[in-house]
């Protein structure tokens, strides 16, 4: 048996969605591309796709809801080095569908801080969106191609301002220090 041009493509798309699979699993928190914009999010990872849960209480993903495709930037838990940017088509999962249970289940695993985690699949019901993102197989950016820029950004504009002058800090160190000798 011969391998041929679409048995190395095969293996190559088998790999992709293996790196993929072990990033997700082992990072928290991705880069999400859409609308011009990038955000972070936290995610879980569910047998084939990554999740998201946005709105309400929950992290702002403003507009993912509308979104198609979303190009997801993943980075190593290790050094925080960009490792692999893939695109993935986005569906949003409601609460009678069958990937509704498995995946709030993954999500209230990875929420830190929840106030009752048995209810809150409930409360993301009624508030919040979440969002299933599958791999399309294209990737963007990956080991050995990854290019030199560093993908900065200028902060987005916000209304937020500190309210006055800072308060004093007590018990500082005088700048004046006694000699040792």
């Amino acid at each position: 048996m011969t391998d041929g041009p679409t048995s190395g493509a095969a293996d190559e798309a088998a790999f992709h969605t293996a790196l993929i699979a072990e990033l997700a699993k082992k990072t928290g928190v991705c880069w999400l591309r859409y609308d011009g914009r990038t955000h972070a999010a936290w995610h879980a990872w569910v047998s084939d796709a990554l999740f998201v849960v946005s709105g309400g209480p929950e992290q702002p993903l403003p507009g993912i809801e509308e979104q198609t495709r979303v190009e997801v930037v993943m980075r190593s838990k290790e050094n925080g080095g960009r490792l692999v940017t893939w695109v993935g088509s986005t569906s949003v999962v409601h609460p009678g569908d069958e990937a509704w249970a498995p995946a709030t289940a993954a999500l209230v695993t990875g929420r830190l801080n929840l106030d009752d985690p048995a209810t809150t699949p409930d409360l993301w019901a009624q508030q919040s969106v979440v969002t299933r993102i599958a791999p399309t197989g294209e990737l963007l950016e990956q080991p050995g191609s990854l290019p030199a820029d560093a993908h900065l950004a200028a902060p987005a504009a916000t209304p937020a301002t500190t309210r006055g002058r800072l308060p004093r800090v007590l018990h500082r160190r005088g700048t004046r220090r006694p000699k040792l000798s």
